[in-house]
């Protein structure tokens, strides 16, 4: 196989429901279901982490957050090993950038610092403000042609296409692609919506009325259990869909997905033009998702419910990879780092606790199985409300027919049969008929949990 080029184009808090060939009828993504038809989605893929450090460090890495000791949003440092996946394969000859949002470490008070990440183009945006005085490249670029981004977020309008973050991503990853060598190259374009606060440019706000969307998955009995888990993370307090006045910010959630999608169909349409995309991976993904009212519930913190931890992720590659597949198997966002190593022509490391999709985007009498169960983790996470450490710390097993959610150091969990009740309504962690299930998926979360996270140091080089 010869090494491709990679485009790795990563939404941040992007749920996996919001395709229109996927499934959603709502939103307006014409250009992104172009590449599912062109390409693999796996239906049922999820982030190691609903929080962004923790998950980003997963995937960049091939760790599970609690492995790489990166579970915490705001930290300061990140770990010294393992290497990045972008410093691995720019050792092996690759052309490396990073486009936007890195937040490995923090990015609060001051600009991101950078990490030994193999990177030869590098464009920085945390987040659209201008908080930051110098090393933000996003905001530099703004000012340049005359936009204040404060102002404009604040206005009517909001801030506007020709100003906004996704299309300045869009510009970086044109110049980029135009530099002629001889290397293949990957690129992550990293783009901050559909991340709140939902504030879409008009022009797109305009495209979708809150009255004709469907609203979030919520029944009244929603707002008791989240009254129960009130002393769990979370970024606000549990309302009805009114209360977050839900319907809106669906509107303008899918109106930033909108813009996403008009902007990536400008870089593979790039791409066409300069012959490239015969020859480039690309992969459409995100961190985590986002909960959009579901359960009473806006934005993120610690929950497992689908909308927070099931994602996109599509893969497509001209002539190489299946076309217009869709596979439920059970895949973890890690896999992408296996994933892009094998496209490389590398073996993974064996501390890679990914497993290559590759059988999955080529072989179609493949099984459409990769992982008997899937896994997410938050230890502490979410800054700045919990900054002493006296943060939840909660995981999640998620096998094929059941959910487990157990917050540890509270006598309450969650447990839910998917195959009947797939938008997470009936907790049966009470139910005296699902004991022996959850006792048994409890071990089983229990297991997974120490062989997969424990780090058990130095190799062995005798006996005693």
């Amino acid at each position: 196989m010869n090494r491709p080029n990679i485009l790795w184009y990563c939404t941040d808090q992007q749920r996996f429901d919001t395709i229109k060939a996927l499934g959603n009828p709502y939103v307006d993504t014409p250009n992104i279901d172009k590449l599912v038809q062109s390409g693999v989605a796996f239906t049922h893929a999820y982030c190691q982490s609903p929080i962004c450090t923790p998950s980003r460090s997963s995937f960049l890495t091939g760790l599970y957050p609690a492995r790489l000791h990166n579970t915490r949003n705001g930290n300061d440092t990140f770990p010294d090993f393992p290497p990045l996946i972008t410093k691995l394969i720019s050792e092996a000859g690759y052309r490396c950038g990073n486009i936007g949002k890195f937040h490995l470490t923090s990015s609060g008070h001051r600009t991101e610092p950078r990490l030994d990440d193999g990177m030869t183009y590098w464009q920085f945006s945390h987040a659209p403000r201008d908080d930051w005085e110098e090393g933000h490249h996003y905001a530099d670029w703004v000012n340049e042609r005359g936009g204040d981004l404060d102002s404009m977020r604040n206005s009517p309008e909001r801030v506007p296409p020709e100003y906004h973050q996704t299309t300045w991503a869009t510009e970086c990853a044109l110049e980029f692609i135009d530099v002629e060598s001889p290397s293949p190259w990957l690129l992550c374009v990293n783009i901050y919506d559909p991340h709140p606060p939902f504030i879409p440019p008009k022009v797109y706000a305009d495209m979708f009325d809150p009255e004709d969307m469907p609203g979030p998955y919520f029944r009244e009995e929603d707002l008791e259990l989240q009254k129960k888990l009130a002393e769990i993370d979370f970024q606000g307090e549990a309302l009805p869909p009114q209360g977050h006045d839900a319907k809106r910010m669906q509107a303008y959630y899918y109106a930033m997905i909108k813009q996403i999608d008009d902007q990536f169909q400008r870089v593979i349409d790039h791409l066409e033009q300069t012959e490239q995309l015969e020859n480039t991976v690309i992969i459409f993904t995100s961190d985590h998702g986002e909960s959009l009212g579901d359960h009473g519930l806006l934005q993120k913190g610690c929950r497992f419910y689908e909308g927070l931890v099931r994602i996109p992720l599509i893969f497509a590659w001209p002539g190489k990879f299946l076309e217009n597949v869709q596979r439920d198997a059970l895949v973890e966002l890690l896999d992408l780092t296996s994933t892009i190593m094998e496209l490389a022509g590398l073996e993974p490391p064996e501390y890679m606790q990914g497993k290559s999709l590759i059988h999955l985007l080529t072989d179609e009498t493949a099984i459409d199985e990769h992982r008997e169960f899937v896994r997410s983790e938050y230890f502490d996470a979410l800054d700045p409300f919990f900054t002493d450490g006296s943060g939840a710390f909660a995981t999640m097993y998620r096998n094929r027919k059941y959910k487990l959610s157990v917050y540890h150091g509270h006598e309450i969990g969650e447990l839910y049969d998917l195959e009947e009740d797939p938008w997470e309504f009936n907790n049966l962690w009470d139910n005296p008929d699902y004991a022996e299930i959850k006792a048994e998926l409890i071990y089983k979360s229990f297991d997974a949990h120490v062989m997969l996270t424990t780090d058990v140091g130095s190799k062995r080089v005798a006996p005693m």
